[in-house]
């Protein structure tokens, strides 16, 4: 049975997937990981969610404050045996739900074209296209999307 917990980003167990995550990127991303990794510290995140399948952690998410009435979603991974089990799915609807508890109205995120299962995910949870926003502004390879959650 899945279980998600939320936490904060000093999760052993977020932090352990976040590093596997950041392995992954590094191949898909190639010479622009640097450029993205800059972007995903994470430090001082106070909500995250790890997902739990028979107490072996198994996919984590988080999020930031983007704006005053809106989160950006972070960190989305699972381990790839976990994959297509709608654990993804999950972890991001415990994440909208958190951010709408604390009255946000929107989540927004960035992915990116060499992640095209992510692209699926958003877009079959609600998520629409919208112009890129802040440090992916001009960058040909991010995908930035929104959700209303309010």
């Amino acid at each position: 049975m899945l279980r998600l917990v939320r936490s904060t980003s000093e999760n052993p167990d977020f932090r352990t997937l976040v590093a596997l995550l950041d392995q992954d990127l590094a191949i898909r991303d190639g010479a622009d990981h640097g450029f993205y990794a800059q972007f995903n510290k994470i430090d001082k995140i106070n909500h995250v969610v790890v997902a739990y399948q028979d107490e072996e952690p198994i996919g984590c998410g988080a999020f930031k404050e983007f704006a005053p009435d809106a989160v950006e979603i972070k960190r989305m991974y699972v381990l790839p045996a976990h994959r297509g089990q709608g654990v993804a799915g999950a972890v991001l609807a415990e994440l909208e739900r958190w951010a709408q508890e604390l009255e946000y109205a929107a989540c927004v995120l960035e992915t990116g074209k060499k992640q095209p299962e992510a692209i699926r995910l958003y877009e079959k949870s609600g998520y629409k296209l919208t112009p890129n926003y802040g440090q992916y502004v001009g960058i040909d390879n991010s995908v930035c999307m929104r959700k209303s959650v309010s």
